[in-house]
């Protein structure tokens, strides 16, 4: 093992940490705001369940590298390219654990908020999402570790952030940026999933005990 290597690509090893980050964080933000419409419309109108969720598993069937082959006419060698692909990934998810969440709500908690004068807007802002927040919180989480191992694979696109040292390694046969890439992207696969079970916490101190 020649420790001098990683030494010596610190800074570079740095920045493609960061774009893998700022990649991840893209992509499941986008993948949140187009799942949350979905999975309420879903969870509203029982019979469209089906073919949202359907739906949502089929894009998760095709292969990564093939979704973004087919990208590529739209939007070329770009971030977009990446981010389109890597949201459509993680509405399987998000979608399904949205939808969960919401059915677990107890019918007679919204019930009474509906007693109270609540309308539906207001029973879905002020209770129905505050209860599905573990459950969703729980699809997050998984996205998240889901996206930041599939943005890796990006790089057939050149846009594979620390993905981009496997390539350099294989190419090479030099085992040091391999091992990098790895070490990197499992640390931030631990670092993103304890970030966001704080987050949970703090949205759900009623969770605590």
């Amino acid at each position: 093992m020649r420790w001098s290597w990683f030494a010596s690509h610190v800074d570079e090893m740095a920045e493609l940490t960061l774009q893998h980050v700022i990649t991840t964080v893209i992509s499941v933000g986008c993948g949140l705001l187009i799942a949350l419409p979905l999975a309420i419309l879903a969870h509203r109108v029982p019979r469209l369940r089906g073919l949202i969720l359907g739906i949502t598993s089929v894009i998760f069937t095709v292969p990564s590298i093939a979704l973004f082959i087919l990208l590529l006419p739209f939007t070329g060698l770009s971030l977009t390219t990446t981010v389109i692909g890597l949201t459509l990934y993680s509405l399987v998810v998000l979608v399904r654990n949205i939808v969960e969440g919401l059915a677990a709500v107890p019918p007679r908690v919204r019930e009474a908020a509906r007693a109270m004068g609540y309308g539906r807007a207001r029973v879905l802002i002020a209770v129905e999402l505050p209860l599905a927040l573990p459950v969703i919180m729980a699809g997050v989480r998984i996205a998240t570790i889901m996206t930041i191992s599939l943005t890796s694979v990006a790089l057939v696109i050149g846009q594979g952030a620390l993905g981009q040292l496997f390539a350099d390694g294989l190419q090479r046969n030099f085992a040091e940026p391999i091992i990098g890439g790895i070490a990197l992207t499992l640390l931030l696969a631990v670092v993103a999933d304890a970030v966001l079970v704080g987050v949970q916490r703090g949205l759900t101190p009623w969770t605590r005990r």
